[in-house]
């Protein structure tokens, strides 16, 4: 059975593996990397980071408080300010009026739902500790293809062999079918032992729902409002916990095709902002704007959903400073997790950097004037590639969503986000082979589909035929070149030709997989 240890073994030989006859034969191409998840340096904010780090460190009154242990919830000017951010940003009408109701003044989302975290992966990990216990827990369910990185933190949290993978239609995550699953999962005789004891502050839940709503990673699917409402719905019901990982939502844009090959770059970005009607509602709002759970402990009003958000994407992942959006009650049991209670919650520096930041509007300027216009334009180049040097071969992209998100019924529209596009190979290619042959034969790194499968549950929602490209991370010019290095590749593969560069059993089948 593989686990998130092998993928992170082969994933790394991927990237490492050279040519046998390198030494002899040194590669006269540079390396190419269109796998890793990671801003390109251009998107990283330096000088606007450096004023509000100077601001902050320039009076006592800040300084000293942010330089020591910050309170559990985490620094509290940060928590305010993101409420406030996220109440301009989320505009959620079609719901009744939010429990409890907003004092005059107050946005719809409130600073006591707001707890800052490490970022998205370290928040995750606290989550799992405090309100999940393999115990009593049944099952982490999925949505595959997944952030494969995860799978080894549900792990680590003694859920190894209970991740269920949760296939993907066209519109995300199907409920209908996740409600089958669960209901045959409950009715499965199941001995109870749990080893924690979370009250007073905070409950354990039976099942765990792990996706990324918005501009899925690895697919870039947005679930639909209606497809939102059922899941949330689904979870009440079945005393699930769900957990969004929502770092994408304010990257979209709507879907243009670049033409301009290779690309242009000397002219400024017009500013990008957000598609009408994005984003779509939290999932930890539409929990939030219905009547309290039958699951809750008397007095308490726990999540079934949560909002796991960060400022990786929008600032830098080295500032390492995210939130949790949860009911005020669960925002507080996740602040009194053991590791904020030793040392206050997390990145107590980086939050007052980043609140001061976010206060004057600098990261949200940044944001729309130069992160999502560049995000947009990389994704409208690599599109423009994949259509004429992969299409032709065979090669399907997953293109966008409408605004109502992937299956909604308003086309007018199609919008993407995030980092990456998923590609579909013609019946009988090997990715896996695929990217082993672009690694060798070209100095291209890429993504095979498997690594993207649910770790222990990996037969449930299998990916042989499917490549992840990241258009984030590279200079422009080496997205159209990675593009052109992948299809060469594939020509190559589809005309029977072995160059002999990557092992026995890979090379003889080179020449089959497109048969």
């Amino acid at each position: 059975m593989a686990d998130t240890t092998m993928k992170a073994t082969s994933l790394d030989a991927l990237i490492c593996q050279t040519n046998p006859d390198a030494h002899a034969n040194p590669p006269t191409k540079h390396l190419i990397n269109l796998l890793r998840g990671w801003p390109a340096p251009a998107l990283l904010p330096a000088s606007q980071l450096k004023s509000a780090a100077e601001y902050v460190l320039s009076d006592p009154a800040i300084s000293v408080p942010v330089l020591q242990y910050g309170i559990d919830p985490g620094y509290q000017p940060l928590r305010e300010e993101i409420a406030k951010w996220l109440s301009g940003i989320y505009q959620y009408h079609d719901a009744p009026e939010p429990r409890p109701p907003r004092s005059e003044g107050e946005g719809c989302i409130r600073a006591d739902e707001i707890t800052i975290t490490g970022g998205a992966s370290q928040a995750l990990a606290c989550v799992l500790q405090s309100f999940t216990d393999p115990g009593y827990t049944r099952a982490v369910w999925v949505v595959a293809p997944c952030y494969f990185m995860g799978c080894a933190i549900f792990e680590d949290n003694g859920f190894r062999g209970r991740l269920r993978a949760l296939p993907e239609d066209e519109g995300g995550v199907d409920v209908t079918v996740l409600e089958e699953l669960i209901r045959k999962c409950d009715a499965e005789v199941w001995e109870h032992r749990p080893s924690k004891s979370p009250s007073p502050h905070r409950k354990l839940y039976r099942h765990v729902i792990y996706l990324v709503a918005t501009s899925a990673n690895p697919s870039g699917k947005t679930l639909s409002l209606a497809r939102r409402k059922a899941l949330v719905h689904l979870a009440r019901e079945h005393d699930a916990l769900i957990i969004s990982d929502d770092v994408y939502d304010l990257l979209q844009w709507p879907v243009n095709v670049t033409s301009e090959s290779p690309p242009v770059t000397s002219s400024p970005l017009p500013p990008s902002p957000l598609p009408p009607k994005t984003p779509l509602p939290l999932l930890s709002q539409i929990d939030a704007s219905l009547p309290p759970s039958a699951h809750n402990p008397l007095g308490k009003t726990f999540s079934h959903a949560i909002s796991n958000a960060s400022f990786s994407k929008l600032v830098g992942p080295g500032i390492r400073t995210g939130w949790i959006h949860g009911t005020a009650d669960f925002a507080h049991g996740f602040s009194v997790t053991g590791t904020n209670r030793s040392g206050g919650a997390a990145s107590q520096f980086a939050a007052a950097v980043v609140w001061r930041a976010l206060s004057t509007g600098e990261i949200g300027a940044w944001v729309d004037w130069t992160v999502r216009p560049a995000l947009r334009r990389r994704h409208g180049i690599i599109l423009g590639e994949v259509a004429r040097e992969l299409a032709p071969l065979g090669v399907a992209v997953w293109g966008g969503n409408g605004v109502d998100g992937a299956g909604g019924e308003n086309h007018g529209l199609e919008v993407y986000g995030g980092y990456f596009v998923w590609l579909t190979l013609p019946e009988g290619v090997d990715a896996e082979v695929v990217a082993q042959r672009a690694r060798a034969e070209e100095e291209l790194v890429i993504a095979p589909g498997r690594i993207f499968e649910v770790a222990g549950d990996e037969a449930a929602a299998r990916f042989p035929r499917n490549v992840r490209l990241s258009f984030s991370w590279v200079d422009e010019e080496d997205i159209v070149e990675g593009v052109r290095r992948l299809g060469r590749v594939l020509r190559r593969m589809r005309d029977g030709e072995d160059l002999d560069v990557v092992g026995g059993s890979v090379a003889e089948a080179g020449a089959q997989v497109f048969k």
